[in-house]
């Protein structure tokens, strides 16, 4: 009797697949032992995400004392130092950043800037805190997550509760910080994404611009920023690509930095749009719908690698209060 023919295996021509769809079971299944990934080409991914790890880590080693001191610093060195230290971890994770469109900045009365974006990746903070001259506002629950809690706290991180009942302390604090010359990022969806969409926004993270933050009485102005995440490894991020960057649900962090490290690059684009005014819009409802068209509209842009360019404020709409695109 002869022995069983092996299964054949199944080949690819050579098309390279994204490291999601390299599960373990998979590797370990004969039907799959065709197109699984030759054992050193997963040590040297395992080695590449060792490294990141060990680099990210000395960063923080050095940047933990750095802003510890800068922050003692009058001035302008608070932020700057900041900006770098994001930057330096964009490049230890090796996420280039394309940035599109103008930063704006405080007026000529002293009206400081909002930047209003999408969310979905912890990758988020490197890459928009190398980029945008501001001030995090985050929920409560990071200031208590290990590592990443204390460098939060060293970057001056403002944080909120969910709860109604803190809601006017929180907002005098935004109102102090825009008062001492800081500008804040916001993040309305309140949460992250799966990447694929921007969640609706909620109106009660704009409450700030309605409140006076200069002597003459004005409030900030706002800047919409869409972020996307178009290609990984030198190639186009697709539908079923986007769990590798994009971080949500009950994912754990340090797996997630795993999986993710593995690559060898990331490519995030940063469309940076228009200043709005929200002086010119008739409520909150009607100011967070334009801001929620103008982020959304830009990141589908994006995700979709056509070119894109900064949107300008559009119309509030009259039924505000029935647009779905915001809560």
């Amino acid at each position: 009797m002869n022995p069983a023919k092996p299964p054949t295996p199944v080949r690819f021509k050579g098309k390279r697949l994204p490291l999601l769809q390299w599960p373990e079971q998979a590797v370990n299944d004969a039907a799959w032992a065709g197109i699984a990934l030759p054992t050193q080409r997963r040590m040297v991914r395992k080695l590449r995400a060792a490294r990141k790890a060990i680099f990210a880590l000395f960063c923080i080693l050095f940047a933990v004392p750095m802003q510890a001191l800068v922050l003692a610093l009058p001035g302008a060195p608070r932020m700057g130092f900041a900006r770098f230290f994001w930057r330096q971890v964009c490049g230890v994770m090796g996420c280039q950043v394309r940035i599109s469109g103008q930063l704006a900045a405080q007026t000529a009365d002293g009206r400081p800037v909002v930047f209003v974006s999408n969310h979905s990746s912890w990758l988020d903070i490197p890459v928009l805190g190398g980029v945008l001259p501001g001030c995090f506002v985050a929920k409560e629950e990071v200031g208590t997550w290990p590592v990443i809690g204390t460098i939060a706290k060293l970057g001056r991180t403002l944080y909120v509760r969910r709860s109604r009942s803190s809601t006017g302390r929180e907002r005098d604090e935004m109102v102090n910080r825009l008062k001492g010359g800081d500008n804040l990022v916001l993040f309305p969806e309140g949460t992250t994404s799966d990447g694929s969409r921007v969640l609706p926004f909620r109106s009660a993270f704009l409450s700030i611009a309605e409140l006076p933050v200069t002597e003459a009485g004005k409030g900030p102005i706002i800047q919409p920023v869409s972020i996307v995440y178009d290609r990984i490894s030198g190639l186009p991020i697709g539908r079923a690509a986007r769990p590798v960057i994009a971080w949500y649900g009950d994912m754990e962090i340090g797996s997630h930095f795993w999986q993710l490290a593995q690559h060898s690059t990331v490519r995030a684009s940063v469309l940076l749009h228009q200043p709005i005014d929200p002086q010119h819009f008739a409520n909150r409802k009607a100011l967070t719908a334009a801001l929620w068209s103008i982020v959304a509209d830009g990141a589908s842009t994006l995700r979709q690698n056509r070119p894109a360019q900064p949107i300008a404020s559009v119309a509030a709409p009259e039924n505000a209060g029935a647009n779905p695109a915001f809560v």
